[in-house]
C-alpha cells in the first residue's frame, strides 16, 4: 500500500554501479515497444509482447477506488476486500480456489492504496485458459463466505493490535492527522479495531460493485500474448463490470505546514518526520523538483541529508526524503530516527539543510550526479521483470504520461537546467515544514 508515512530505507544500489549500468539500461528502455489495445467491448490496455518466456503478466487498477472510498465508520473496507477476492469465487470455495491457483502455478494478488485498488496476475501460457477464468471469477464473482472473511479480518485485526505501540504506526497516525486534517488521507487505510469489525460481507459487495467500473480501469499486460488474444481476454474479464464507477467525490488538499508535534513514547530513539508541499505529477516543473529532492535526500548515499546526519555526525543509520503524489495532494516529506537526546540536533540539521538548499541551490556537479542516477536507476526499478513493466504501464496511464513516456523520459531529465532546479528548491524548501516526532516528551 502507498503510505503517507515512509520510514527511511537505505538505497540498495550505489551511485557508481547505477551510472555504470546506464548505457545498457537505456537500451533496455528503448527496446520496450508499447502497443495500445482496445477490445471490441471498449476495454483499453497497454501491451508489451515478449515471447522470451512462456509467461503472461497483468497489472490493473481501478483509479479512485482506494481507501478514500471507505464509508465513514467502516475504514478498512478496501483493505479487507483486497485480501478476499482470491478467497473463493463463483461456485469455487476458498480452499478449492487456492488449490487451483497452486495447481496451475498462477500468481494472483490484490492491494489497495489511498487512491486506487489494484490487481496483479501472472500465469504460464500452458494454463492461460483456466488461469484467466480464475481471474474473471475473482474480479466479478467473489463469494465472501463467512470463514475466509473472518479469517482475513482476524489477520488484519491482529496486525492493527500488534502495531498499537509501534513508533512507525504512531508516527503515521500523527503525521496523517496533522498534515491532512479532516481529509480521507488522514484516516488509517487499514482501518481500526472498531471500524474493521463493522465491515460486513454486504459492505464488501457494495464497495466492489460501486468502485469497480470500466471507466476507471487501467490495464498493463506483458508477455507471450498477442493483440487479438488480449482483446478477447479483456472482454472476458472486465466487460461484466458496470460501465461507470460510482465514486464518492474527494476534495483536493494542501499539506499543512508550520506545525510541530510530539507523540510521547518512552523509547531510546526518536522518529522524526517532516512534510512540505510537493509538486503535481503533471506540472512542467516536476522533474526539476524531483532532482532537487534527490539532491536533498532522495534515497542515495550521495544526498545532503544522508551526508550531514549519517556520515558526518553518525546521528542515524539513514535520513532521506521523497516526493509523493496522490490524486488529491502532493507532498515532499522526509524522515530519520536518532537517539532521543540527539533529536533536536537532528531537527536543527534538517532545517539547516532545507534552508541551505533553498537559499543556495545545488551545484552543477550535484545536479549532474543526480541526473545520472535518476536516469540509470529507472530501468532497474521499472523494467526489470514482466510484472514491473506491467506496473509501469499502469502507472503511465494513471498519470496520463503517454505511451512514449519511457522514450521521452531521458530527454526530459537532460533538459532540466541548474537554474530551474534552484528555482524549485527555493519554492519548495523555503516553507516552514511540519515536523512530527515520536519519542520521549523531553527529548
Amino acid at each position: 500500500m502507498n503510505a503517507l508515512f515512509k520510514p527511511f530505507r537505505r538505497a540498495t544500489a550505489v551511485f557508481g554501479l547505477v551510472a555504470g549500468l546506464s548505457c545498457s539500461l537505456v537500451s533496455l528502455a528503448q527496446a520496450v515497444e508499447i502497443k495500445e489495445v482496445t477490445s471490441p467491448g471498449g476495454i483499453h490496455a497497454l501491451l508489451v509482447e515478449d515471447y522470451t518466456n512462456p509467461l503472461i503478466a497483468m497489472r490493473f487498477a481501478f483509479k479512485g477506488a482506494g481507501s478514500t472510498q471507505d464509508a465513514p465508520g467502516k475504514e478498512g473496507t478496501a483493505n479487507l476486500l483486497s485480501g478476499l477476492l482470491d478467497e473463493g469465487a463463483g461456485d469455487i470455495d476458498s480452499a478449492a480456489f487456492q488449490a487451483k491457483l497452486d495447481e496451475l502455478g498462477v500468481s494472483l494478488s490484490f492491494d489497495s492504496s489511498y487512491d486506487n485498488f489494484s490487481g496483479n496476475f501472472r500465469t504460464i501460457v500452458e494454463n492461460e485458459d483456466a488461469a484467466f477464468d480464475l481471474l474473471r471469477l475473482a474480479v466479478n464473482e467473489p463469494r465472501f463466505d463467512q470463514e475466509p472473511v473472518e479469517r482475513i479480518r482476524g489477520q488484519l485485526l491482529a496486525g492493527i493490535v500488534a502495531n498499537e505501540q509501534d513508533p512507525g504506526t504512531l508516527a503515521a497516525k500523527a503525521f496523517r492527522s496533522t498534515v491532512f486534517p479532516g481529509h480521507p488521507y488522514a484516516r488509517p487505510s487499514e482501518g481500526t479495531v472498531d471500524t474493521l469489525k463493522t465491515v460486513t460481507a454486504d459492505d464488501l459487495r457494495a464497495f466492489r460493485q460501486k468502485t469497480f467500473g470500466r471507466d476507471n480501469l487501467v490495464v498493463g499486460v506483458v508477455g507471450a500474448i498477442d493483440e487479438a488474444t488480449l482483446k478477447r481476454r479483456l472482454d472476458e474479464i472486465f466487460l461484466p463490470l458496470r460501465e461507470k464507477a460510482d465514486l464518492v467525490p474527494v476534495a483536493d488538499i494542501q499539506p499543512v505546514t508550520g506545525k510541530q508535534d510530539n507523540v510521547a513514547l518512552n523509547l531510546p530513539q526518536t522518529q522524526i518526520q517532516f512534510a512540505l508541499p510537493g509538486v503535481k505529477r503533471d506540472a512542467p516543473e516536476f522533474f526539476a523538483a524531483y532532482l532537487a529532492n534527490h539532491i536533498l535526500g532522495g534515497g542515495t548515499f550521495d544526498s545532503r541529508l544522508y551526508k550531514e546526519i549519517r556520515e558526518k555526525r553518525g546521528l542515524a543509520y539513514g535520513a532521506g526524503s521523497y516526493l509523493t503524489n496522490y490524486d488529491h495532494a502532493a507532498m515532499l516529506a522526509g524522515s530519520t530516527a536518532t537517539r532521543a537526546d540527539k533529536a533536536q540536533e537532528s531537527i536543527a540539521i534538517i532545517r539547516a539543510e532545507l534552508k541551505r538548499l533553498a537559499d543556495e541551490g545545488p551545484s552543477q556537479e550535484e545536479l549532474d550526479r543526480a541526473k545520472a542516477f535518476v536516469k540509470g536507476s529507472y530501468a532497474v526499478q521499472n523494467l526489470s521483470s514482466s510484472l514491473s513493466i506491467a506496473s509501469t504501464l499502469v502507472g503511465i496511464q494513471l498519470d496520463d504520461l503517454g505511451t512514449d513516456y519511457i522514450e521521452r523520459r531521458q530527454g526530459l531529465i537532460d533538459a532540466v537546467t541548474l537554474d530551474q532546479v534552484k528555482a524549485e528548491a527555493k519554492r519548495l524548501l523555503s516553507v516552514d515544514p511540519t515536523i512530527i516526532t515520536v519519542g520521549p516528551a523531553d527529548a
